[in-house]
Formats: structure tokens, sequence, C-alpha cells
């Protein structure tokens, strides 16, 4: 008799995003330490940057829960909607700002935050200096504005990222575990995320625990896909 597969039903998690279940690290620490200075900033804006997978996004959606600031897309900035969107708020994030945007609209959400005294967050994968502006007076005021380097988590923090994400899906793993993954995986936040979904998917379908078979085959089908 062939028995189906159990259907691996997504039934969600808890992210958690409170500054408290950030993880400092020397990786992160300076940002850290200027997200928690808002509103006292020297600039209307600050840019976060660095490679891929380092955690600027968490640490953007730190800073949001905290300032109540409105996320703009950098590919749909509407100037005309903005002040309606912005309401009584004084903050709004724009991540990977060096990607493509609207540098007229980006212009136009700084000056009009500048005018009430609020604040714009950036995240970037490169620091403004090295972004290709067309328009001269968005580079100037950028270039004028703190940017504070994000780099890629080390080990120390990998294992606790580890740690923390098996916890907020209410997984509880052994220190093997985590010293098993480590060296197996990719060593960005990104990649840490994806491995705790797909272990945690792998788990419920099999109606077991998480085990070191169980992580080398979900480790062996992520490099398949990668690859």
């Amino acid at each position: 008799m062939r028995v189906e597969a159990q259907l691996a039903l997504d039934l969600g998690h808890r992210a958690a995003y409170g500054r408290e279940d950030f993880l400092v690290a020397p990786s992160n620490a300076e940002a850290v330490l200027w997200l928690d200075r808002w509103p006292a900033w020297p600039a209307p804006a600050l840019t976060l940057y660095g490679p891929a997978g380092c955690g600027k996004s968490h640490l953007a959606q730190v800073w949001r829960k905290h300032s109540n600031a409105l996320e703009l897309a950098r590919d749909a900035l509407l100037v005309e909607k903005l002040r309606e969107r912005l309401g009584p708020r004084r903050a709004a994030i724009v991540e990977d700002a060096d990607r493509g945007v609207d540098e007229e609209a980006l212009l136009h959400v700084y000056n009009m935050l500048a005018e009430c005294r609020g604040h714009l967050l950036l995240t970037a994968r490169a620091p403004p200096a090295r972004w290709h502006l067309a328009l001269a007076d968005l580079r100037s005021r950028l270039l004028a504005a703190p940017a504070v380097a994000v780099a890629a988590p080390d080990e120390t923090l990998l294992a606790a990222l580890l740690v923390k994400l098996f916890a907020d899906r209410q997984l509880r793993v052994g220190a093997e575990l985590i010293a098993f993954l480590l060296p197996r995986m990719e060593r960005s936040f990104e990649g840490a995320v994806r491995l705790v979904a797909a272990l945690d998917a792998a788990a419920l379908a099999a109606k077991r625990p998480l085990t070191m078979p169980l992580a080398r085959s979900v480790l062996a089908a992520l490099a398949r896909e990668e690859s």
C-alpha cells in the first residue's frame, strides 16, 4: 500500500523584530548604536549598507517598529500620494536604494521629511558615495548624511541567529546540530532563514524531530537548488 507524504502545512511562526530580539555583534554594533540614537540623528537621512544577507532589512524592521516608519518601495515612489500616506508619521524606509530608484522622487521624500524634522532610513549594498546618482541635489544630501556599514555575520553571530530562528518557530535543537549546520550552510542571514524554514518543513513532512540525517538531506537539497 502506497502511503502519501504528509502535507507540510505552514501554520506560521512569530518572527521576532523587537530591539531586544536583535542579535548585536561586532558586525552590526555601530548600526545598532545609530538606530538607538534616533531621533537624535545629525541629518534627515541615514544609510545602512553591506552585503546581501548581513541583516540590514532586519535592522530596518526593528527601526520601523520603533519609529512607526512608512515603508516605501524603491521602484514605486508615488510622490503625489506621499504626504497622504505619511499622515502624522515622520519617518520612512526605502530598501535597496542603490539598485534603481526614481531620483527625483527620492529627493522629494528626503525634502518632505526634512521639512517636518522627520527621518529617512535607506538600505543599500554600497555607501551613497559609490552610487551612480545623476541628480546633484540628491547626491549632495546623501553624502552629507551618515552612512554606516553592516558586515556579514561571523560564526558566533550565525550560531546565535540559528538558535533564535529555531526558537521563533518553537523548535528545540541541541548544540550538536547547530555545530553541524554552521560549516555547511550559506553564511548569511538570508541563508540561515531559508535553512531553518526548510528544516522545519522537512521535520513536519517526516513527522519526526530534527536530526543529523534529516539536516544532511535538507542541506543537500538546498545545494541542488542553488546549483
